[in-house]
């Protein structure tokens, strides 16, 4: 099968040939139409896991997918041939990946059905993204009338977490530089954003005069943007700052990690189905041209880049 694959800690991302993988007794084998590209896989290519995470070489890239069942083992019993499913690969050691013809996974193992309305494309770039989101969410606990600070909006996370704190009647404001990026996160639902070039804390602070009751950090300075923080406010961080590097202040601080159940998955699909999510993609890759986008994912991006598997 074709698959995009790193063959070693630090090496870049390659397109390979590699013997299908069949599925054990407890897995399903998916025949991959779709991905995305997360922090997570660049995070991979660059060999920043090594040490944290247990690598197989070559790990095959992509931690989403979606596709159709095609093989199942003797004792799976959630899933069929035939079955259009989504989710995210994050089993160890590191080795399977959605930027391929074909993935196998454990049948429990963040996997979750399509439904009727979200097609492969839309369902490839929710998985990890949107769980991280989700997760983040949780533990900002936004309530109606709440004021988040989303640092680091534009990206994959960034849209989904503004649209579902919006979901729960919190008021946005979203970091981006002007022009396309403000256009982009006020159409996602940021009531008021802060360019991202200037003077932060001066912007937020002429918007939340008594700071804001609850900050998400994707990117940028943690403490600077914890002191935006009015006194008891929660602040959520994808990049591992948490409660010890934030002792001392009064706020509630979590290193979120994302959680891609299947209830999570099948909660964010739902949304989804119901038009009241969406998961903006910038680009379309093929899977020759995976190597490529890593380096335009590096630059930053407007959404997600996604990638087809023909």
């Amino acid at each position: 099968m074709r698959a995009v694959v790193t063959r070693d800690y630090g090496a870049a991302p390659v397109l390979a040939d590699l013997p299908a993988p069949e599925p054990g007794p407890d897995e399903v084998r998916v025949r991959v139409t779709a991905s995305s590209l997360n922090g997570f896989d660049l995070a991979l290519v660059n060999g920043y896991l090594k040490g944290l995470m247990e690598h197989q070489f070559p790990v095959v890239l992509g931690r989403d997918y979606a596709g159709t069942v095609d093989q199942v083992g003797a004792e799976v019993t959630d899933f069929a041939p035939g079955d259009d499913v989504f989710g995210v690969v994050l089993t160890q050691p590191l080795h399977a990946g959605g930027f391929a013809e074909f993935v196998v996974v454990p049948q429990g193992h963040n996997i979750a059905r399509v439904p009727s309305g979200v097609d492969h494309a839309t369902a490839g770039v929710i998985g990890l993204a949107g769980a991280a989101a989700w997760s983040s969410l949780e533990a900002l606990s936004p309530l109606p009338g709440d004021t988040v600070l989303v640092c680091g909006a534009t990206g994959g996370v960034g849209a989904v977490a503004m649209q579902l704190a919006v979901a729960r009647g919190a008021t946005v404001i979203a970091t981006a530089a002007p022009g396309e990026e403000t256009a982009h996160v006020r159409a996602l639902g940021a009531a008021h954003v802060v360019d991202r070039t200037a003077d932060i804390a001066a912007q937020v602070r002429a918007v939340a005069p008594g700071g804001v009751d609850a900050a998400l950090h994707l990117a940028g300075d943690p403490f600077a943007l914890a002191d935006l923080l009015a006194a008891g406010g929660r602040f959520a961080s994808l990049l591992s700052v948490g409660a010890e590097q934030l002792a001392g202040r009064e706020l509630t601080a979590t290193a979120v990690i994302a959680d891609p159940r299947r209830e999570v998955l099948d909660g964010l699909a739902a949304a989804v189905a119901a038009d009241e999510l969406t998961l903006p993609v910038q680009r379309v890759y093929r899977l020759e041209d995976v190597p490529l986008a890593f380096a335009d994912f590096a630059a930053g991006t407007l959404g997600k880049l996604a990638v087809t598997i023909d």
